[in-house]
């Protein structure tokens, strides 16, 4: 048998990438630990990001061979960003103030769900019979992780968690939209688009809701979480895992990203003393085969 090292490449690209992604609501609980709050912390990611998003915009449109954008693409672009990263970006913050990095990302995690729910509401879409009980799994573990976590966090548990939930879904409401794009635009064309929009919205946000100085008063560990959050969580992740998809397809990448909500919760564990039980092991793993079932059943649609 021979070794495909392209395909071994970029299973390791993809298993990277999924751990860099999931140590950003770790990254966040440890900068809450000081004089923080979740705006700032955002704004201060988005301005470390910000470079890196232009530079990789501009190299994705001279390398594109597809056409101009339209006044209607340049639309759509501009709701995707502000809806699918500054919302969903705004929420996630707001809520890890409130619940475990591990049900943070557990329930991230669902994004797929509501992407199937929004095909079948918006565009029609049949839902089989595997998809539906695919459905019912990942809701389920939610739940009961969901409950077991009411009993740590109380009533903190609902407003944050409503919160990632809303999250998921500005998110899902990106990819259900923006997918129609990527086709004609390029993905890396279109999603450092997107992400250029939600610097400029996260900027304005804080500009109309903070002073200014609260970017400068911050301390220098803050700004140390914050600028690990832009590259290792943001630039990095996204660079890995689409070259990661160009060597293995979508599907094998979606099976070997799996490992982002379990990573989350060995890196909480292992830095935030986050307590974890037979609970977040049962409802990981409930929610690990519904998400699974659906990403795999997509990516084998026309």
């Amino acid at each position: 048998m021979t070794v495909d090292s392209s395909r071994i490449a970029g299973a390791v690209l993809v298993f990277l990438s999924a751990v860099a992604f999931s140590a950003k609501a770790v990254i966040i609980k440890l900068a809450f630990l000081g004089p923080v709050d979740p705006i700032t912390l955002l704004t201060l990611r988005m301005i470390f990001s910000f470079p890196f998003f232009l530079i990789l915009a501009v190299i994705s449109s001279k390398k594109s061979r597809s056409p101009g954008i339209s006044r209607g693409d340049w639309f759509l672009i501009l709701f995707c960003g502000v809806v699918g990263y500054y919302l969903a970006s705004l929420f996630d913050f707001l809520g890890l103030q409130y619940i475990s990095a591990g049900l943070e990302r557990l329930i991230l995690f669902i994004y797929p769900t509501f992407v199937v729910l929004i095909s079948v509401f918006a565009f029609g879409k049949r839902v089989t019979k595997q998809i539906a009980i695919a459905l019912v799994l990942t809701y389920a573990g939610i739940a009961f992780v969901f409950w077991h976590d009411f009993g740590t966090f109380g009533e903190n548990a609902w407003i944050g968690g409503g919160l990632i939930l809303l999250s998921a879904i500005t998110y899902a409401f990106y990819l259900a939209i923006g997918g129609r794009l990527i086709g004609r635009l390029g993905s890396m064309r279109f999603t450092t688009l997107a992400l250029l929009v939600s610097v400029g919205a996260v900027v304005i946000h804080f500009l109309l809701t903070r002073p200014l100085h609260l970017l400068s008063d911050v301390d220098q560990k803050t700004y140390g979480y914050a600028f690990l959050m832009a590259i290792v969580c943001t630039v990095l992740p996204t660079l890995l895992l689409a070259s990661g998809i160009r060597r293995i397809g979508s599907s094998a990448a979606a099976i070997i990203g799996s490992v982002g909500p379990v990573s989350t919760i060995a890196l909480a564990w292992w830095f935030l003393d986050e307590h974890v039980d037979v609970t977040h092991a049962i409802g990981t793993i409930l929610v690990l085969s519904g998400v699974l079932t659906v990403s795999l059943q997509k990516s084998h649609e026309p």
